[in-house]
């Protein structure tokens, strides 16, 4: 049984006293671990929204572009929701470990649905990849947190940017093993081999556990059998009135994709604002702890900007490469799918600048602030749909344009990025209350929800008709540009909130 309490006695992030590339041991098992199940997320992902507009006599689901899109922004978000509940019930049952290595089990039999022929298995096998992602995702990332010696290790960032590099490793192969299989043989091998990738995933994970910190193996608030009894009751409560509310509309006819997206996208929304309330509510944190859960809202409202736009990657963006890029350059064809591979090649060409850049700044006590780092990533994020604003316009009448308008967007979103996602990663885990330390980077991949629960309900609202338009872009562009602003101008008082976290 995991222990209770964090002591003097916990045994060192790595043992064997070796290294890797400067950090603890055991940031290469995790770095490899996320490797391979981002490589099975983001090769299912290439192909999610090509494989639900692909015609019936293609083999795919047939969709409208418009639903297609908000069903994948809603399942991206589910994936992200559900970190939260990941995160809780690591720190309440079985530590961060444990939960981990049931998630990852979880995600591999949902790639493995996907692979079955049918639209029953694919539905579910998402919501298997969904419940299992959110099971790793939180607690993967608050483990290369444990690995370092408190929140102002100088390594401690730069420990992320690395850990970021090998997500993003996984996500470049990805789409040109799983995206070439699926476009170009067959949608449901493609699927197979994102199973695949996830067990090689899960077995790294395993056999390299022993690098880990013992942190990791923590209850930090272990549950009593009062609250378990409380908390299964009212869960089978809502899962029962849930089971009957759908059965009922599905009996009588009237069951529509939109009656599960609505729900879903709103309860994305509702559930942040709930649990930024709960936690500020909360009297066993002290002053210092609620000035900076004041603060990481701010950053918490940014991020969620910034994914809105950021995670249409695999959506509109998929879908203008499919439609409207030629798929050729100086005389080399290939899918559409390879194209989500440029974010991840230009972050693991750029991430090892970036983190140079941070610590060189750093020596010269030059470093940009958090608020101001996102400031600029939301800049970029915003500018970048300005861009695709112009791509399309340039794609009216049907042309097929260069591939190198959508080799610009993805460069700009990419050095967004970088001053943003593996920032806020670090400072969540350096403003995290002691009592949410696993919750609240599930709370942090709670913008990634809120974001794309927005896009979501933008894409049902606005249909084919506007969906991937001109304006489109305009308006979602110029919306991150403005928030980008205004987290600039107030940057003081953010820091101030934060207090003595840097």
């Amino acid at each position: 049984m995991a222990s209770t309490t964090l002591d003097a006695g916990l045994k060192p992030a790595s043992p064997s006293g070796k290294t890797f590339l400067g950090h603890p041991r055991g940031l290469a098992t995790l770095f490899m671990s996320e490797m391979w199940e981002r490589f099975s997320y983001y090769g299912m992902r290439a192909l999610l929204v090509l494989y639900m507009t692909a015609s019936i006599a293609e083999g795919g689901l047939g969709m409208k572009a418009a639903v297609a899109a908000a069903v994948y922004s809603v399942y991206t978000a589910m994936v992200y929701l559900l970190a939260l509940p990941g995160g809780w019930i690591a720190d309440r049952f079985l530590g961060a470990r444990k939960t981990v290595a049931v998630g990852g089990s979880i995600i591999m039999i949902g790639h493995f649905l996907l692979a079955i022929p049918a639209s029953a298995s694919f539905f579910v096998g998402l919501a298997f990849i969904a419940i299992g992602s959110g099971l790793l995702k939180a607690n993967i990332s608050t483990m290369v947190g444990h690995l370092y010696d408190g929140p102002n290790d100088p390594r401690r960032d730069g420990g992320f940017t690395i850990f970021y590099m090998g997500i993003n490793l996984g996500a470049f192969a990805a789409p040109l093993v799983i995206g070439t299989i699926g476009q170009n043989v067959n949608w449901h091998l493609g699927f197979a081999l994102a199973g695949v990738g996830m067990a090689l995933g899960l077995a790294q994970f395993l056999l390299g556990s022993r690098h880990l910190s013992a942190k990791s193996d923590v209850v930090t608030s272990p549950i009593s059998d009062a609250e378990k009894s409380v908390i299964f009751k009212k869960a089978g409560l809502w899962l029962a009135i849930a089971a009957v509310f759908y059965t009922v509309v599905g009996l009588t006819g009237h069951f529509t994709i939109n009656w599960a997206i609505w729900p879903l996208s709103i309860a994305g929304l509702a559930i942040p604002v709930f649990v930024f309330a709960k936690v500020k509510r909360d009297k066993d944190l002290d002053e210092t702890e609620q000035s900076r859960m004041s603060g990481y809202i701010w950053f918490f409202v940014a991020a969620a900007v910034f994914w809105m736009i950021y995670d249409q990657s695999g959506s509109t963006l998929n879908m203008f490469a499919e439609n409207n890029t030629a798929s050729t350059l100086f005389g080399f064809d290939f899918p559409s799918s390879w194209f989500q591979s440029l974010n991840p090649l230009y972050i693991m060409a750029l991430a090892p600048v970036f983190a140079w850049i941070w610590v060189a700044l750093s020596r010269k006590a030059k470093n940009p602030s958090t608020t101001a780092k996102f400031a600029f990533g939301l800049l970029m994020i915003g500018a970048s749909f300005l861009v695709m604003m112009l791509a399309m316009a340039a794609a009216s009448g049907g042309a097929k344009v260069t591939p190198l308008w959508l080799a610009m967007v993805y460069l700009i979103q990419t050095v967004g990025e970088l001053t943003l996602s593996p920032v806020g990663l670090s400072v969540t885990t350096k403003l995290a209350p002691t009592k949410y330390a696993s919750q609240m980077m599930g709370v942090w991949f709670l913008a990634v929800t809120a974001g794309d629960c927005v896009a979501a309900i933008f894409q049902l609202l606005l249909g084919d008709d506007v969906v991937g338009s001109t304006w489109y872009f305009a308006v979602q562009g110029a919306m991150a540009i403005l928030a980008g602003l205004a987290l600039f101008m107030y940057r003081k008082k953010v820091v101030r909130l934060m207090g003595d976290v840097h």
